[in-house]
């Protein structure tokens, strides 16, 4: 699945009437609840795959709800396959943070929107649906603000969406298009990030990161304007239609999520 998984914290135990299956259990901090385990016994056959999400669920704190969601959306062939110039940019921590911050595509079908919908309405319908919206980014984001007035000496500027990614301490700056990428794009979200780290980052923080989010993209022309960023940005598209319909109709709804997300205590920012 081009990841690595780590075998250092878990460990596997049969359950009395489990016959030849592996229920999962975290040797350090506990074990995930039974529906949990269920879940990931009916949906995963690949027992390497089943402890990536079971380590997952754990570490983010995931209803059974979410880990289904996420197990249906294939986040662990998702995640890290945006291009981005993070490692490049950001050598220390680079390929950890572009795993964990860059996914291809985002799947935004919570958003009961067509893929014709125009960036303002994308934006809007994000915001209303905050939970699952920060759900799909990843684990531990909070929300800033959208159209984030910037005042740069007299000139304003809107960011679509500023982000804040708490486990690594950094803002992420995310633009949408609607369309297809063009190079411009990134120039523009180059200097939100530049603009960002100058006028909010603290020095404590980690430098700021960009994610743009278009509805279609060639990745070779995204690799080339990447080569002329200066700033670490990541170029991810958008889907409504990532499923087919037999998945799509068993993906619990919005609603659910939600619930589910509240029900643990919600995402950060919200």
């Amino acid at each position: 699945v081009g990841h690595e998984y780590s075998h250092s914290h878990w460990t596997t135990f049969r359950g009395p009437n489990q016959g030849d299956e592996d229920s999962i259990v975290q040797s350090v901090t506990g074990q995930l609840s039974w529906t949990h385990n269920v879940a990931l016994l009916n949906k995963i056959g690949d027992g390497e795959l089943r402890q990536w999400y079971a380590h997952r669920a754990v570490q983010n704190g995931w209803s059974v709800a979410v880990l289904e969601h996420q197990i249906r959306t294939r986040l662990h062939a998702r995640e890290g396959a945006a291009p981005n110039n993070l490692e490049s940019r950001l050598p220390s921590q680079g390929s950890d943070l572009a795993k964990e911050l860059a996914k291809d595509p985002l799947i935004f079908d919570f958003l009961g929107l067509t893929e014709e919908a125009q960036e303002l309405a994308i934006e809007e319908a994000m915001t209303l649906r905050l939970s699952q919206t920060l759900a799909e980014f990843g684990a531990g984001f909070a929300f800033v603000g959208r159209q984030y007035h910037l005042d740069v000496d007299g000139d304003d500027f809107y960011v679509d969406l500023l982000l804040y990614h708490v486990p690594s301490d950094r803002y992420v700056v995310v633009e949408l298009k609607a369309g297809k990428f063009r190079p411009e794009h990134l120039g523009q979200l180059n200097f939100y990030v530049a603009a960002v780290n100058d006028m909010l980052r603290l020095p404590r923080q980690a430098p700021t990161v960009g994610i743009l989010v278009c509805g279609s993209k060639n990745d070779r022309t995204v690799r080339y304007a990447l080569e002329g960023s200066t700033q670490p940005l990541a170029v991810s598209s958008y889907t409504y239609d990532a499923l087919p319909q037999e998945e799509k109709t068993s993906l619990p709804s919005p609603e659910a999520i939600a619930a589910a997300l509240e029900a643990e205590g919600g995402l950060a920012g919200e």
